[in-house]
């Protein structure tokens, strides 16, 4: 089955690239900005992934951006990933990036867009490998500067495939970025965010009626609003469930208590990814293979799963019947 997993063309939506830093690609970044970190050893930074929420996670995922500074710094810590992923049997790679995160260390965004699509061309070249990049907002600081980062990214909006919503859930709804994602839909930009991992059902729905989403990234918590269930069955919104992840910040307490199956049984659209795969425990691969060992799912499911966030992807048309006809060679 590790086999056919492999050769499954695989689609990943749900990727925060700052989150795909090892730890051995942390310190040769450190060494080469002369960056101190608060660690000894890279055994002692994996140590420190025992973490008891999200909170807990986002704290180290920053001290750990520290170490970006150039855009070859970001165009390494991209094609890292994209060179993992592709040996994993990725064929497309949406990733999200945090701007705010940068910015609030003096790194410009024209340095950050620079590093990143430099990685992604290179990717297509080298390995035929297809991307998108999205545009995160940081939930936790205000609306006002999202809309600044927004407007500060005019420059760069051709290379922009859509704009998200991450970092702290709770106690920051969607409902405060309604402006925000307004303006971004009159720029013409897609609009995914974060919602129901450890906020409220309520967040869901507000992500989809105030901000107009058209992906719910996790999303695993609707199952406690029968009609919020329904209305994501019936309108077909995909899900970006991240299932290592959930297990790493104890959104549950281990792979076999996963909604997923639960999630799979109402008839939702759901697709799997990694989030923050340097720290969650691998990358879609590994996600695939951990819901294998824990469901016994067949290859259909799989197959299904593949496809969903085939069609869920913002690819162009020919690139998605492309894959589309490689996953119909597999099934």
């Amino acid at each position: 089955m590790k086999a056919w997993l492999t050769t499954l063309p695989k689609v990943e939506l749900h990727l925060h690239i700052e989150g795909s830093l090892e730890p051995e690609l942390m310190f040769a970044l450190a060494a080469r900005n002369a960056v101190e970190l608060p660690y000894a050893s890279v055994e002692e930074v994996r140590a420190a992934y025992d973490f008891s929420d999200l909170q807990s996670f986002l704290d180290l995922y920053y001290q750990g951006m520290a170490v970006l500074r150039t855009a070859d710094d970001f165009f390494d810590l991209a094609m890292d990933y994209f060179r993992r992923a592709q040996a994993e049997g990725v064929v497309h790679v949406e990733l999200s990036f945090d701007p705010q995160a940068h910015l609030a260390r003096g790194i410009e965004l024209g340095v950050q867009f620079e590093g990143l699509t430099r990685a992604m061309r290179q990717a297509e070249r080298e390995w035929g490998l297809s991307t998108a990049l999205i545009m995160s907002f940081l939930r936790d600081r205000s609306a006002a500067e999202a809309m600044e980062v927004l407007e500060r990214a005019s420059p760069y909006l051709e290379l922009l495939d859509a704009v998200g919503l991450d970092s702290a859930e709770q106690g920051n709804p969607p409902g405060k970025f309604v402006e925000v994602f307004a303006r971004a839909r009159l720029l013409g930009l897609p609009r995914v965010a974060h919602a129901g991992e450890e906020g409220p059902p309520a967040y869901i729905r507000e992500a989809l009626d105030l901000l107009e989403v058209c992906r719910i990234d996790h999303g695993v918590r609707c199952l406690e609003d029968p009609e919020l269930v329904a209305r994501l069955r019936d309108e077909r919104v995909p899900l970006t469930v991240c299932p290592l992840s959930n297990v790493r910040l104890k959104v549950v307490e281990r792979m076999h208590d996963h909604p997923l199956p639960r999630l799979l049984d109402a008839g939702l659209v759901l697709t799997l990814n990694s989030d923050d795969p340097a720290y969650f425990g691998g990358g879609v691969l590994d996600n695939y293979l951990a819901c294998h060992d824990a469901f016994g799912w067949s290859k259909e499911t799989f197959a299904v799963l593949a496809e969903n966030a085939i069609q869920a992807a913002f690819m162009s048309e020919a690139r998605r019947k492309e894959l589309r006809e490689r996953l119909n060679a597999c099934r």
